[in-house]
């Protein structure tokens, strides 16, 4: 966790929660974990109790100047970088990451390891806990940042951790979520661009219904929109909200032919 309170300073310290968080990645004893900001190394001694070895990426230098004296014998790799710059690709295949996440930079690092050439198997976060339940939607609270993220994971949501097990409690409370990648992608036969170039269109004018939000976003007139939609088996009169992943790639396969 970056030494910052600005940028997210909260530590977690209650040796259940911690050991639950890890649970949820299903550490096997020949796994590498990639824990993002350690921080005091809290969340790191449970990982080490569990995996071959811990690769943990730190912004503060300080902070990771200081954690690999607290785990003499282990194999924890401490590296001194931002998250974001960090090149996932010197990882081995199948690794897993496990993090408690600054609130602000979340959606960046779902989208680092779910878009990255070197995805992890697993990739468990303690959140935001709206955030969490964003990237776990169901049609009729879908989000982009949840359609981005279930396009290349399987979602599930782990136990709520009240703000007040925090040092300095957060002003809301935090949500595991579990992404497992999946093994095989979701797209086959459409562009991920232009998947994405559909969904930003349909949620361009979320408070609008489909028809008039693809309209605008894809500068496309309304009446054509409409026999575009029930070609889709969609109802123009729908929100972006309430498709799931199937619809949106339909939509893409009759938009971008």
């Amino acid at each position: 966790m970056i030494n910052k309170k600005s940028l997210g300073q909260h530590w977690l310290k209650d040796r259940d929660i911690l050991a639950s968080i890890a649970d949820c990645a299903d550490i096997k004893a020949d796994d590498t974990v990639l824990e993002i900001g350690p921080g005091l190394g809290t969340l790191t001694s449970e990982l080490l109790r569990r995996a071959k070895k811990v690769v943990a990426v730190e912004f503060d230098a300080e902070l990771a100047r200081k954690l690999p004296a607290q785990f003499p014998g282990k194999d924890l790799e401490v590296i001194t970088s931002d998250i974001l710059s960090f090149d996932l690709s010197v990882l081995p295949k199948n690794y897993i990451v496990v993090a408690n996440v600054p609130y602000y930079i979340t959606s960046k690092i779902v989208q680092l390891l779910m878009t990255a050439a070197s995805k992890p198997k697993t990739a468990v976060l303690l959140v935001q806990k709206e955030v969490a339940q964003r990237l776990a939607a169901r049609p009729g609270d879908m989000s982009i940042l949840g359609i981005s993220a279930q396009l290349f994971a399987e979602v599930s949501l782990g136990d709520v951790v009240p703000a007040v097990f925090f040092t300095p409690p957060p002003k809301v409370d935090s949500q595991v979520v579990i992404l497992k990648t999946r093994q095989t992608p979701f797209l086959t036969d459409v562009d991920e661009k232009d998947f994405f170039r559909v969904v930003k269109a349909g949620f361009s004018a979320k408070r609008k219904k489909i028809r008039s939000s693809l309209s605008g976003g894809l500068n496309i007139d309304k009446a054509e929109v409409e026999i575009l939609l029930q070609k889709a088996g969609i109802s123009p009169d729908a929100r972006a909200e309430e498709l799931d992943l199937y619809q949106w790639v339909n939509l893409t396969r009759i938009v971008e032919p």
